[in-house]
């Protein structure tokens, strides 16, 4: 795990600024305590740059950035390639020849191998950069899932590549211009919509892509892999319920046993979910020997279904893991939400729980967690699995026209008062579609709601440049079911655009590398087809539950869905109320404005009262 950068000066006037690469890869000095390292091409138009996180081959071997065996090819990569014990042993079968133990290396050799198209055999999650001398071309490529960050930028025939936002602003060579539409999809969404990021010329590379960068400059993201195949394959198998099971329980060990491959400790967020439940039982079932366990706990839910430690602490107890329980209050957030926005890499309206076990994890000395997140998406989890078919089964009879939908919002506004009842109105426009309805089940706000947070200026080109329903559509399918598509939208929206980025910059700022084993591609080949075809909503992810041997006791199963939890709207009064406490609690609308604001003045945009209100 690790922060790295690369810049490429395609245009053969420039040359790399090896000041600016340098500012760039320690502005990620969290990211990367225990190293780091550069290599510049001996004509100055290339230059890579990493902060190191040792989990594998933890020798100065293993550093980076790498190269081939003569030099023409390097590579500095973010993240861990689990099966590369295996790619390692087909790869010297074949004759290459190793130098170090590290899963970086075996990237190397592969692509001698294969080219681009070696992204397929790599099971992990991944970012990485590589420089082809002979063919002077760039590869960049982010994982299936997009577990992995990295953003880059296109200017005056450069290329500036980096794990974070924030550290690409600290060269001091890419413009502070807020894009307007990422704004827009910020305050609708609740996280910024990708392939955008806040800032005009700064871009993510997608999920499950690759861009190739050369003399011409970059081309068209390749995407490679996207989760609606894994629903489209293997539609048509027949299988017993005993089958299914099965399968998904091997496939689960499976992905658990590869989660857990480090040079170093690993440990395991545990709440009081199935998801994380199942994965202590198999970390248990696989591993044969005690590993550590965090839960948090907070005072304000104690003795309520919100509660976390009781259930924790008897999984604890029963699999004889090393538990550790972290109680955090209220001054414990204001304290550290200095930190939080300092951290948080794009605006978003989540990442303080991530933040705080991560905070917990780092303190007894872990540098791997695994994490839960990633079952609801995949088991049907959330509501969004039965309020979209719900809209599409009872509202898809509607026409679509625009004069309907504004006449039922016209009417709605006068019939359903109060700002809380403001999607009652977005029936008509959105109800009928999958598209719609999922914008409709997942925002934050409605688009006419959004002069809660911006001037009219802003808002109106905003509102012009980002339409949220061509976004969510680029994902349907079609010929798929509407269940199975709500599946793939919480995977390729919800899941990408704000659990994994959350997640990364909030464990990275703690130096802490977090796995999500129910978030791999491997995994989704082989289940994910029938693990939502056999979505329940009287029975709360069963089949994920069933996994687990022994099976999880009755009362997990049957406990009411909490989520992953911190008492966040009492909080945040506080600092969203200008230290005043009031007796109603701030709703997320303003924690999301207050997030932006924040993170506007803390990256030096000078703009802000010109776009946002007060």
């Amino acid at each position: 795990m690790c922060g790295i950068v690369s810049i490429f000066c395609f245009s053969r006037s420039q040359r790399v600024d090896r000041d600016e690469l340098r500012v760039i890869r320690d502005r990620m000095a969290r990211r990367g305590p225990d190293g780091m390292g550069e290599w510049f091409s001996l004509d100055g138009r290339v230059g890579l740059g990493q902060r190191r996180l040792s989990i594998i081959d933890l020798s100065e071997s293993g550093s980076q950035p790498m190269r081939n065996e003569d030099g023409t090819i390097w590579i500095v990569l973010n993240g861990e390639v689990y099966n590369y014990k295996e790619l390692r042993q087909d790869l010297i079968a074949k004759g290459h020849v190793f130098r170090s133990t590290s899963d970086t290396e075996v990237i190397l050799h592969l692509y001698e191998e294969e080219g681009a198209a070696a992204v397929h055999r790599l099971r992990g999650m991944f970012a990485f950069v590589l420089w082809d001398e002979r063919k002077k071309q760039m590869l960049m490529v982010r994982d299936p899932f997009g577990i992995k960050p990295l953003y880059y930028s296109v200017d005056n025939g450069v290329v500036r590549v980096a794990s974070q936002v924030k550290a690409l602003l600290a060269g001091g060579r890419i413009s502070r211009e807020i894009d307007l539409g990422s704004l827009v999809g910020f305050f609708l969404w609740g996280s910024v919509p990708g392939p955008r990021t806040i800032f005009q010329r700064i871009r993510v590379v997608p999920a499950g892509s690759y861009i190739l960068v050369d003399a011409d400059g970059p081309s068209a993201p390749v995407q490679y892999w996207h989760p609606r195949r894994s629903y489209q394959e293997r539609r048509d198998e027949k299988k017993t319920i005993e089958d299914i099971i099965e399968e998904t329980r091997q496939a689960l060990l499976d992905s658990v046993k590869y989660h857990m491959v480090a040079d170093v400790p690993v440990g395991l967020f545990l709440s009081s979910g199935v998801d994380s439940n199942v994965l202590a039982s198999m970390i248990a079932e696989t591993r044969g020997t005690s590993f550590d366990t965090i839960t948090l706990a907070f005072e304000e839910f104690e003795g309520t279904h919100l509660s976390e430690s009781t259930f924790a602490r008897e999984t604890a107890e029963r699999l004889g893991t090393r538990h550790h329980q972290r109680v955090y209050t209220e001054n414990d957030f204001c304290e550290s939400v200095q930190d939080f926005l300092a951290a948080m890499d794009q605006p978003t309206i989540d990442g303080v729980n991530s933040f705080f076990v991560s905070k917990a994890a780092a303190e007894i000395g872990l540098k791997v967690a695994i994490s839960g997140c990633g079952g609801d998406e995949l088991f049907g989890g959330y509501q969004s699995f039965f309020t979209v078919p719900a809209m599409n089964r009872f509202l898809g009879f509607l026409p679509r026209t625009e004069r309907l939908a504004a006449a039922f919002e016209w009417i709605g506004g006068r019939l359903f008062f109060g700002r809380r009842k403001e999607k009652l109105r977005g029936l008509v426009r959105f109800g009928p579609t999958i598209a719609g309805a999922y914008f409709l089940q997942r925002a934050l706000a409605m688009p006419w709601e959004l002069d809660l947070f911006l001037k009219k200026d802003a808002l109106l080109e905003g509102l012009r440049d980002y339409d949220p329903l061509p976004d969510v559509g680029f994902h349907v399918d079609r010929s798929l079911s509407t269940l199975e598509n709500v599946a793939i939208l919480d995977q390729a929206m919800y899941l990408r655009n704000q659990l994994l980025r959350d997640m990364d910059w909030a464990s990275m700022w703690h130096s802490l590398e977090i796995r999500v084993p129910l978030v791999e591609r491997f995994l989704y080949e082989k289940i994910a087809s029938h693990a939502i075809r056999s979505y329940d909503r009287r029975r709360y992810k069963w089949l994920l539950a069933r996994s687990a041997r022994p099976e999880l006791p009755e009362k997990f199963i049957r406990r009411k869905k909490t989520g992953f939890l911190i008492p966040v709207n009492k909080w945040m009064n506080r600092l969203v109320s200008g230290n005043q406490v009031e007796k109603k609690n701030v709703s997320l609308k303003n924690w999301a404005l207050f997030c932006m604001r924040r993170f506007m003045e803390n990256t030096g945009i000078k703009d802000v009262s010109k776009v946002l209100l007060t």
